[in-house]
């Protein structure tokens, strides 16, 4: 069996980070390890939310791994929140490399142009040295601005986001996914360049009117654990677009109308049958 250690914050409540990471992951057939940073009552849509911060356990918990000869087939990074996190996160990954595992980056830390309130241009620059270290990295467009300096604009043509892909793969990563690239209203899709096999490959689907918290997490989960099933990168950007889709599907048709968060749990069946195919 595979393992994927994942490496992020986990919101007790709120279908985000390491709470959609580990059964998502665990489901499709993959051993899940965690390495939490910090543990959130909530995510932070929420009010009067609790954090405690758990930076300085990485190392030790690190350091333990090592000493058990734990091997991990990947390693997955998503919300780092801070820069000392993302240092840990590099020295983890001169730790845990080796010859046939894969680094997975999501640089979680902006969307619609901005960053997200923590953070500011600086810290974009550092994830940036985060992003070199990875042979996959799976930004939305602007976390690639920010990160490659880029101009933000929400209208653009495929030679704009031809042009952020090279960059992102000049940072270091050897394969960089974009998230969120709409050539046409009413779809949205994936783009991503092989900068090995100097390859793009794009994937839509219809875009849904609406938008919720953790669907990157989702999206990315799926990903990296499809490619531990055996898909080549362009296949498990597909999955995983699909079954975010599904998810957030299955949440509008809910009567209830949750809004922290989508229905992943009830399209894990979907998930499991596309993984079969």
């Amino acid at each position: 069996m595979k393992r994927i250690v994942t490496i992020q914050d986990i919101s007790c409540v709120g279908k985000c980070s390491l709470t959609v990471a580990l059964p998502i992951i665990s489901a499709m057939g993959v051993e899940a390890a965690i390495l939490p940073t910090a543990v959130l009552s909530t995510h932070t849509m929420f009010s009067r939310f609790t954090c405690k911060d758990l930076t300085d356990q990485v190392k030790p918990i690190a350091d333990h791994w090592k000493e058990e000869d734990f091997k991990f087939d990947a390693v997955y990074t998503g919300y780092l929140g801070s820069f000392e996190q993302i240092d840990l996160m590099k020295d983890f990954f001169d730790q845990f490399n080796s010859d046939s595992n894969i680094l997975f980056v999501d640089p979680a830390m902006a969307d619609n142009g901005k960053l997200y309130p923590a953070f500011d241009e600086a810290f974009a620059k550092h994830m940036a040295t985060l992003c070199a270290k990875a042979d996959i990295i799976v930004p939305n467009i602007t976390e690639a601005c920010f990160m490659t300096s880029m101009e933000y604009k929400t209208e653009y043509d495929e030679a704009y986001v031809k042009e952020l892909l090279h960059r992102l793969c000049d940072l270091g990563a050897k394969i960089s996914i974009l998230t969120g690239v709409s050539f046409a209203e009413g779809k949205t899709g994936v783009m991503g360049y092989d900068k090995e096999k100097d390859e793009f490959s794009y994937y839509e689907h219809d875009k849904l009117p609406v938008s919720y918290h953790g669907t990157g997490d989702i999206f990315s989960s799926t990903c990296v654990g499809a490619m531990m099933n055996g898909m080549e990168w362009k296949e498990a950007v597909k999955v995983a677009a699909d079954y975010t889709a599904e998810c957030i599907r299955l949440t509008l048709e809910d009567p209830a109308k949750p809004w922290y968060g989508v229905n992943f749990e009830q399209a894990i069946p979907y998930l499991v049958e596309r993984i079969k195919k």
